[in-house]
């Protein structure tokens, strides 16, 4: 069941903590989803405590500016300005290159009334993470998205970034619509046909919401490291109908995920395997590691737990299979 109340998200808290104290590996997005739920339940100054002892670990957490935006966010909220700016020029002076932690503090310093510094954020990160001719990653739209909202609210003319987040809107409402800072007056109005006209822009726009929500986790495919993967076959010799060989191996994933992203499906990762980890989830469903079905679910549950990689990476990123080339030098090609 949902959350509802305060009791219940502390409850779901306490309830993720206790399996992060049971999975230490998978700490930080179980700490993460609790710190959400603590400050969900008013239990701010606790939730700054679980951000706290994950930056406290800044050697082993894989995504530090993402904390540290969750954390300058939950603490704005609770009267620590002047430290939740710090953390956010922090975060700007980074340069992170994953989108999250811009988002973040770009709707952090939106939700304050700090538009032309939301804007601001918003153009660094996409001057620094979409390479012209390039697909928008799935988790880079979103920064789009909030732009052209944050647009609409300083009342600026479209750009090509606008554009661009136009066309990649899908839902039925258009986003001028949806981000028309005029909306809160018809929510007063009166009128039939305009309240009947916000029904219809709050329906897509809870559509849109949805659909992300259904998607919680990328649609990700299981990759396994050359090294890894011999001590599967060897442990495992029954899964070797699934590995011809690793180069084989890489050539599928990559086609595997063209394949995906030709159809149109959204928000595509890639998670890395290892033989530890696989066997303690196959202990944990009562199942055999030499089955081939359960590799799937272990995808799953890797993706679940935020393990996956977004996909593609950029041209001139470092390619996925850990080969020390670029993604166009290598699997990208083509």
């Amino acid at each position: 069941m949902r959350p509802d109340t305060p009791a219940d998200h502390i409850t779901e808290a306490e309830r993720l903590l206790r399996t992060a104290a049971q999975y230490p590996e998978d700490d930080e997005p179980l700490f993460l989803q609790a710190a959400a739920h603590l400050e969900l339940a008013g239990e701010r100054a606790r939730a700054s405590t679980l951000y706290d002892e994950l930056l406290g670990s800044a050697g082993t957490i894989e995504h530090p500016h993402l904390v540290k935006a969750l954390k300058a966010a939950n603490l704005w909220e609770y009267g620590h300005e002047a430290e939740a700016r710090a953390i956010i020029d922090g975060i700007r002076a980074a340069g992170p290159l994953e989108a999250a932690p811009w988002e973040i503090a770009a709707e952090t310093l939106e939700a304050h009334d700090e538009l032309e510094a939301a804007h601001d954020f918003f153009s660094t990160a996409l001057t620094l993470l979409i390479a012209p001719g390039e697909d928008v990653p799935y988790a880079t739209q979103s920064l789009l998205i909030g732009r052209h909202r944050v647009r609409r609210l300083m009342g600026v003319t479209h750009d090509a970034w606008d554009e661009l987040a136009d066309a990649l809107h899908t839902a039925a409402v258009p986003l001028d619509e949806l981000h028309d800072p005029k909306r809160l007056w018809a929510l007063g109005s009166s009128d039939p046909g305009e309240l009947q006209a916000e029904i219809t822009r709050l329906r897509a726009e809870l559509g849109t919401y949805r659909s992300a929500l259904s998607r919680p986790f990328p649609v990700a495919v299981l990759h396994w490291p050359e090294e890894e993967l011999r001590e599967l076959l060897t442990a495992y010799p029954e899964l070797a109908q699934e590995y011809v060989s690793h180069a084989d191996h890489l050539a599928r994933l990559e086609a595997a995920l063209r394949d995906l992203h030709a159809t149109g499906t959204p928000n595509l990762g890639m998670v890395t395997g290892t033989v530890p980890s696989y066997e303690a989830f196959a202990a944990s469903e009562a199942a055999s590691p030499s089955d081939p079905d359960l590799l799937p679910q272990y995808a799953t549950t890797l993706a679940a737990r935020g393990r996956a990689v977004p996909w593609p990476p950029a041209r001139s990123a470092a390619c996925w299979c850990g080969s020390g080339r670029s993604y166009r030098e290598c699997h990208g090609a083509g």
